[in-house]
């Protein structure tokens, strides 16, 4: 059975160098719905349709790759809500969280709330759709597993759990064709007036002293550690001084 599966994806940067390439989250809904759905996936991104980092999509096997064209300081949601009910999409794989812009993670759950479908986040696997229900295999922390019946339509999101993105080529990537639409721009409230800079490292967490009064906290914040039950050994024969070593050795459990 063929179901009308869409995979949004976006503009990914390099955790080291910055350099604009595929998101890695998005890659895998890639793979993911080539998994599904092979030559009947639909890719779908808005924003800037002359970003050659969207040709690494391409270089997985696709032979088309649509855009909506809208500036990067523009609403999403609203266009990829109106592309997904005028082509009668019923299911939609995207990742987790972009790797550029606000990051925010709130997409998903903002389309899948204007769309009326139920979100599943952090899926390893659809196992299986038959009846309009399908089978989703759910990942939960410490590597557990949940199964899961939701029936058509409905929105899932993917992180590491997901199967890994195949590798891109080069050849399929040229040969790829961008289908760009013209749509309404909505103007991104949040974008225009919100402030946006790099992440600050979290400052580390001090331990709790647990004492009665603010005084006996400062001490024990100050203090120094306390030494362990070592010896200092001056003054002593080459002989005692290898007897000691060998007694720390045996304690330790080095020399039995």
């Amino acid at each position: 059975m063929t179901i009308a599966t869409v995979a949004l994806v976006s503009i990914g940067a390099h955790p080291a160098s910055g350099r604009a390439r595929r998101a890695e989250h998005d890659a895998r809904a890639v793979e993911l719905g080539l998994q599904l759905a092979g030559d009947d996936l639909h890719v779908l991104h808005a924003g800037n349709p002359h970003e050659p980092a969207l040709r690494a999509y391409l270089g997985m096997g696709l032979d088309t790759l649509h855009v909506l064209e809208q500036p990067s300081d523009a609403d999403a949601v609203p266009v990829l809500r109106d592309y997904i009910r005028e082509t009668g999409v019923q299911l939609v794989l995207t990742g987790s969280q972009a790797e550029t812009g606000e990051g925010s993670g709130m997409l998903p759950y903002l389309l899948a709330e204007q769309l009326g479908w139920p979100l599943l986040v952090g899926v390893a696997q659809i196992e299986s759709i038959h009846n309009d229900v399908a089978l989703v295999l759910q990942a939960l922390p410490r590597g557990q597993r949940r199964r899961l019946k939701v029936r058509l339509p409905f929105m899932v999101t993917v992180d590491n759990a997901a199967p890994k993105a195949r590798q891109s080529a080069y050849g399929p990537a040229t040969r790829g064709t961008l289908e760009v639409d013209d749509v309404e721009v909505v103007a991104d409230d949040l974008s225009t007036t919100g402030l946006l800079q790099p992440a600050k490292p979290r400052p580390k967490r001090l331990k709790v002293i647990k004492a009665k009064s603010g005084a006996d906290r400062m001490k024990a914040a100050t203090a120094k550690a306390a030494g362990g039950s070592g010896q200092v050994l001056k003054g002593v024969s080459a002989e005692e001084g290898a007897q000691a070593i060998l007694k720390l050795l045996i304690e330790e459990g080095v020399v039995r």
